[in-house]
């Protein structure tokens, strides 16, 4: 089998860090059925401000432009940061023509 990147959202900027909460990132719902997230999936969040590299997995909100990182994941950001979510699938071979789902937003959070 081979890992290769599914879905990918770039350059999201953290609206929120929750440490009370038990973990996950939430996720805005218009976001997460852009690029092919499920809700409860993981995926691998890397900051780009600070270089910091976690999985934790994903929480759907109704909310508009949210992600928010909850629980300890929360200490690995600050509110502002630009963070890139990625999950990946398992493959037998990589089809012809292979494209990942990929998006890319502004800093407020709305696909570019």
């Amino acid at each position: 089998m081979i890992e290769i990147l599914q879905s990918k959202i770039h350059k999201a900027v953290v609206t929120d860090a929750n440490i009370n909460y038990e973990g996950s990132i939430t996720i805005s719902a218009d976001l997460i059925k852009l690029v092919g997230l499920y809700e409860f999936q993981k995926v691998l969040v890397v900051d780009i401000n600070n270089g910091q590299r976690f999985e934790t997995y994903v929480i759907e909100t109704a909310d508009p432009n949210v992600i928010c990182l909850n629980g300890a994941a929360a200490r690995l950001v600050t509110v502002g940061d630009l963070v890139i979510i990625m999950a990946f699938a398992y493959v037998d071979s990589v089809p012809t023509n292979y494209k990942a789902n990929i998006i890319i937003l502004n800093n407020d959070n709305e696909v570019i």
